[in-house]
C-alpha cells in the first residue's frame, strides 16, 4: 500500500459552485500508478467547501448557489461574526453544511466517479483568494 500527499493551490474564483475534477486530476500524475485506492480531498478553509454532484448541466451549479443563498441569507440581525463583511458568516454556515472534504475511489489510475459526477469547489465568499486543498492518495 502506497501513500502520497500533495497540497494543490486552486485559482481564485467568484462566488459559486465550480468544477475542479479535471484540475485535480491534472495535478495528480501519481493517480496513474494506483490500480485500486482512495483519494481524500480536504479544503483548508472555513468559508469554502467541497462537494460531489452533477457535472454536465451548469444550471445545477446555478441552482445550488441560488438555493444556498436562500437557505443561508446574508445580513441577519442575529449574526455576531460580521467584521469581514456580510457574506462571511453565511459562508461559514454553508461550509459547515456542505463539509470540508470528499473521498473518491481510484480505479485503474483515475477517479472512479459516476457518469455525471464531478468535484465542486463551493466558494461562498464574494471576493475570495486562492484556496488550497490537501489531497491524500492511498492505494496499490
Amino acid at each position: 500500500m502506497e501513500w502520497y500527499q500533495k497540497e494543490i493551490r486552486l485559482p481564485a474564483v467568484r462566488r459559486g459552485f465550480h468544477l475542479i475534477t479535471d484540475l485535480l486530476e491534472a495535478q495528480l500524475p501519481e493517480l496513474e500508478g494506483i490500480q485500486v485506492g482512495l483519494a481524500h480531498v480536504f479544503i483548508k478553509h472555513t468559508s469554502a467547501s467541497l462537494a460531489i454532484n452533477e457535472d454536465a448541466d451548469p444550471t445545477v451549479r446555478q441552482d445550488f448557489e441560488s438555493h444556498f443563498n436562500h437557505m443561508v441569507p446574508e445580513n441577519q440581525p442575529y449574526y455576531r461574526h460580521t467584521l469581514e463583511g456580510s457574506d462571511d458568516m453565511p459562508a461559514h454556515l454553508k461550509a459547515a453544511l456542505l463539509g470540508s472534504s470528499v473521498t473518491i475511489p481510484i480505479t485503474k489510475g483515475k477517479f472512479n466517479l459516476g457518469t455525471w459526477q464531478g468535484v465542486y469547489l463551493c466558494e461562498h465568499r464574494d471576493h475570495a483568494a486562492k484556496r488550497t486543498v490537501v489531497v491524500t492518495l492511498q492505494g496499490k
